[in-house]
């Protein structure tokens, strides 16, 4: 089977502190995940994860502070609010909403972001690769390319939602 994609997009503060406990204190996790390093996941724009899978990932992992712990006040309350409706958008975009996690990991927590990146590769390679990511177009990147936020002929301007 072909190496699965896996993109994971943490907090700086706490979850990337956690995955650097858990590597540090040599804890057995997958290596399948590329971790992109945010200063908060208040910051993590939901087209930033669907552009992930338009770019071919199988699986996008979003994990920041605990409520109540984010160094920046609220922006974890703003990422949970965003990306719970992103996750219910999903299949319009024909993703499965499996293949899109996201979760709280504290800096203290090594064992705990161990124990989530095993379950998450593990769901995501018990389903396989993303379908079309063969071919070099997944179904997000066909979404778009079926005009989902493509130029409208007659003004010109960009449609935010299909017709």
């Amino acid at each position: 089977m072909a190496e699965l994609k896996l993109i994971g997009f943490l907090c700086n503060w706490c979850s990337y502190a956690g995955a650097d406990m858990a590597g540090t204190a040599r804890m057995k996790q997958p290596g399948e995940l590329r971790i992109i390093r945010l200063p908060c996941t208040g910051r993590v724009n939901p087209l930033l994860i669907l552009k992930a899978f338009q770019q071919g990932a199988d699986g996008v992992l979003v994990s920041g502070c605990h409520p109540g712990d984010c160094h920046y006040n609220e922006g974890n309350y703003y990422a949970r609010r965003r990306l719970e409706l992103l996750s219910r958008m999903l299949p319009a975009f024909g993703i499965e909403p499996e293949r899109f996690h996201f979760t709280w990991v504290s800096a203290s927590e090594g064992a705990r972001w161990a124990d989530v990146v095993t379950q998450f590769t593990r769901k995501i390679e018990a389903m396989g690769k993303m379908s079309g990511a063969e071919q070099g177009t997944p179904p997000a990147k066909a979404s778009c390319e079926a005009g989902v936020g493509a130029p409208d002929e007659q003004t010109g301007s960009e449609d935010a939602v299909p017709a």
